[in-house]
């Protein structure tokens, strides 16, 4: 399965994937996501939402143990983020099937669309219209950076954009969710351990900040008469690093458009996109408020208008206790691994169903801790290990 998946949206001079929501590339990962299902004898469907699933039993029976994750990745993204949990999951199946257990509950695999938000510029998309956390007016609204609108790409894809919104239905036939995923980070590396669950996710979000000057000629207007966004935004950047370093959090400004955007010309306008990210509400606070107060100053300093919108936002998520527990339990007493818990500073489609069904998540040792880039990475006998537990809870769970 992994030397299939691996070339799909593979960019030659990067080694990094760019696979984007309803682009060929996306469709590509698709088919392949339908071909494995078909192979295993399940059932296929893609549902209001543009979202993947895989079927074993009637999942009108409700109670259903689902797992997958997503396959679309960042720009020049690593293989891992994503594609591992899709993979692991099917692997875990198979496996399943060779232990010749007796699923007592419907089992799923599910490949939720746009979990990157790489192209429309929003996180888990298909999960969040599925949960209701982004209504169908608001989807439609999403624009990419060359202007096509999310139901123009979906139509092209061969979708229908008017269907999408909540699935409570959807929801209601589920029991438990599950996803596997690659650490982002390098606490189980420290630590010795291959696998660990997920205790929470830290509250996130993102900032666009719009610097306004005055384009000019760069050779012939002097520095006194110049209103150059670009400068404030730079200082910004620096301001974002300071106030991150202060409370303890992460700010990163890792997104920028410039107009006009000539070597000879200064900017009329610098667009940069803040994500941060903090343990709790308050840090995540200060931290943005901070880093607000310091543009705007910044902005006054150099007669720039600035406009600041908050495009995203995730409150932090504490994963099912009582299902946590359970796996704790089962990889606890049916296994020799030792599988600490951890919190995690990224966004995942479990998150965002959290508020709707019971979620959790399994972490996978990143030995350079390093993601979102071509040089993330996971060692083979790591990844069996994840399938394996993954395997564990899955017949924990869907056998009792």
């Amino acid at each position: 399965m992994w030397r299939e998946l691996l070339p799909l949206g593979r960019h030659p001079d990067s080694g990094g994937y760019r696979r984007f929501a309803w682009t060929a590339v996306d469709g590509e990962c698709r088919a392949w996501f339908e071909e494995q299902a078909t192979a295993r004898g399940l059932r296929h469907e893609v549902d209001r939402n543009g979202n993947q699933w895989a079927w074993l039993g009637d999942p009108a029976e409700g109670d259903a143990v689902v797992t997958g994750s997503h396959l679309d990745s960042v720009p020049d993204g690593g293989a891992f983020d994503g594609p591992l949990g899709v993979v692991s999951a099917f692997a875990a199946l198979d496996e399943l099937r060779r232990r010749e257990v007796r699923l007592t509950r419907p089992l799923a695999i599910v490949n939720f669309g746009d979990e990157e938000g790489a192209r429309f510029g929003l996180a888990c998309v298909g999960s969040r219209l599925t949960a209701g956390q982004l209504t169908r007016g608001q989807a439609h609204r999403l624009t990419d950076g060359d202007g096509v609108t999310l139901p123009r790409a979906m139509e092209a894809a061969g979708h229908d954009p008017d269907v999408i919104g909540p699935d409570p239905e959807r929801l209601a036939r589920i029991g438990a969710f599950v996803e596997l995923h690659v650490e982002q980070g390098r606490a189980l590396d420290l630590s010795g351990d291959r696998v660990g669950l997920a205790s929470a996710i830290w509250p996130h979000g993102r900032w666009r900040f719009d610097f306004r000057g005055e384009a000019n000629h760069a050779g012939t207007t002097r520095l006194a008469d110049r209103h150059d966004p670009m400068l404030s935004y730079a200082e910004t950047v620096l301001a974002a690093r300071r106030e991150a370093e202060l409370a303890g959090a992460v700010a990163t400004f890792g997104k920028i458009a410039v107009e006009p955007n000539g070597v000879n010309a200064i900017p009329s306008l610098v667009r940069g996109w803040l994500d941060s990210r903090a343990e709790d509400q308050m840090s995540l606070d200060t931290v943005v408020d901070g880093i607000e107060k310091a543009a705007r100053s910044y902005a006054d300093a150099h007669g720039v208008g600035l406009d600041i919108v908050r495009e995203s936002f995730t409150p932090v998520v504490e994963f099912d206790h009582a299902l946590r527990d359970e796996l704790a339990r089962i990889l606890g007493t049916d296994t020799d691994l030792t599988v600490p818990v951890l919190g995690t500073g990224a966004g995942h489609d479990a998150g965002i169903l959290s508020g709707s069904i019971p979620t959790a998540m399994l972490f996978v040792r990143n030995p350079t801790g390093v993601s979102h880039s071509p040089a993330e990475s996971a060692r083979e006998d790591d990844c069996v290990a994840g399938v394996l537990a993954l395997a564990d809870v899955l017949e924990g769970l869907a056998c009792r």
